[in-house]
């Protein structure tokens, strides 16, 4: 672990780089269009409605960066680390912390070295830390459990921080056993290895936010490892713009054989009107839909699976904005034996790592959100929406929730001012910049017509 004094001097410059007319005609709704799945997935799954354009086009682009950038995704890599991960036998919090070849400290050295090998690489851009806690698997069996960071300090002045999260221990049955068969390739070697790919690709360069990869230890009990994160960074009064949970995205099938390649689902806490968490679920769905990504992000109306739980659980009950990314079906059971790499399918985890990524590339990069948002009422009946200009936008898109709606429909507009009629049909609305480069920004605050 780093000494305290460095510990704290990275601690200072995270927060020293997170302080601080024409009319056109109406809008129309155009009709919803269908999502046609692969013939072999058995379901159907609506987009959100896109409404036209009004009046202008939006000018394209100079450069769109964000496919360059999810290029650099390579299933080979990702698969190389959920292999060595699978080979540690089994990161039970209760396995051995001194072998070099199986335990839970033999996965912590795993991914403590792969950071620090890009640190190195990125002349210390990547800054890696530890974090120790004690943690327990019964009351009379506990040890030193380590969350293992590497974190981007941002370059823009009240950025604010996103933490990407992954736990990278794992079970077997029975689940307090330290001896047990664990594997955990999917559970979650498949989130360690995104993490470790996204850390790889942007360690190169600044970012607007504060960026942290955090690999959480004893998420399988209870949490431990993210409870004890998440009160740190309250204790630190650390900015956090958002957590993302990557949990268990490396599956395609159900365990009755059928096959689902073509969505990804987000997990949010509720309510859907109020929660921080599922504004952010709706934000994911509606940046994915905006880059066209290869999943569809199907945000659901539950904090997880019934009866289960994650890591952005530690961060919601904080007040957090957190979500967790899944695969759209399960094939293993947790603490499955059978969970190892030859379950794994290699483009849909690439796909998967590609949506986050684009994600993370939004709201740590993207043009800052709107400010100064205002609807007022006009003479001729209809309502007008203002917001302050952004700098370095080149186009706005507006995001505008039906009651009840899990998710936004919008339209592209290039002006600071836009009236229309039908603002009221709607329960919420937010505005994103889009900048030349093709990069769109985190959704602004919602404001509610009345």
């Amino acid at each position: 672990m780093k000494s305290a004094a460095v510990l704290s001097g990275f601690i200072l410059l995270l927060l020293a780089c997170n302080l601080g007319t024409s009319d056109n005609a109406p809008p129309t709704l155009a009709p919803l269009p269908t999502f046609t799945p692969r013939a072999t997935l058995g379901y159907v799954a609506a987009r959100p409605v896109v409404i036209s354009e009004i009046n202008v086009t939006a000018a394209a682009p100079s450069e769109n960066i964000v496919p360059a950038l999810l290029e650099q995704v390579e299933s080979d890599r990702l698969l190389a680390h959920v292999r060595s991960l699978q080979d540690f036998r089994t990161r039970h919090i209760g396995s051995s912390q001194v072998s070099p070849r199986e335990g839970i400290g033999a996965a912590r050295k795993y991914i403590k070295d792969q950071l620090e090998i890009l640190s190195a690489a990125s002349g210390g851009n990547l800054y890696t830390f530890e974090q120790g806690f004690e943690a327990f698997v019964t009351a009379d069996e506990k040890s030193t459990q380590y969350n293992i960071v590497g974190a981007i300090s941002g370059a823009e002045v009240n950025a604010g921080t996103i933490i990407i999260g992954a736990h990278y221990d794992s079970v077997g049955t029975p689940l307090i056993s330290s001896e047990a068969y664990a594997p955990g390739a999917n559970d979650n070697g498949s989130g360690v290895a995104a993490l470790l790919e996204f850390a790889r690709i942007m360690s190169s360069r600044q970012y607007r936010a504060t960026i942290m990869f955090v690999f959480f230890s004893a998420e399988e009990f209870n949490r431990q490892g993210s409870i004890n994160f998440a009160a740190w960074v309250q204790d630190k009064n650390i900015d956090v713009l958002g957590m993302i949970n990557v949990d268990t995205i490396g599956n395609v099938h159900d365990r009755n054989g059928n096959r689902n390649d073509r969505q990804i689902r987000v997990f949010s806490a509720g309510p859907n009107e109020a929660s921080v968490s599922r504004k952010m679920a709706r934000e994911a769905n509606f940046l994915a839909y905006n880059y066209n990504l290869d999943l569809d992000l199907q945000v659901q109306d539950e904090i997880d699976r019934q009866n289960r739980y994650g890591d952005h659980f530690s961060f919601s009950e904080l007040g957090y904005p957190a979500i967790r990314l899944i695969n759209a079906y399960e094939e293993k059971n947790n603490a499955d034996p059978t969970d190892t790499i030859e379950f794994i399918e290699p483009e849909y985890l690439r796909d998967a790592a590609q949506t986050i990524l684009a994600l993370v590339k939004s709201l740590a990069d993207g043009p800052r959100p709107p400010a100064n948002i205002v609807l007022r009422n006009r003479d001729d009946g209809k309502r007008e929406l203002v917001w302050e200009p952004v700098a370095d936008a080149a186009g706005y898109i507006v995001a505008l929730r039906p009651p009840n709606s899990l998710i936004y429909q919008q339209f592209s507009f290039e002006e600071t001012k836009l009236a229309w009629d039908g603002f009221s049909d709607y329960a919420g609305i937010a505005i994103a910049a889009k900048d030349e480069r093709g990069v769109i920004g985190p959704l602004s605050r919602e404001i509610i017509p009345r």
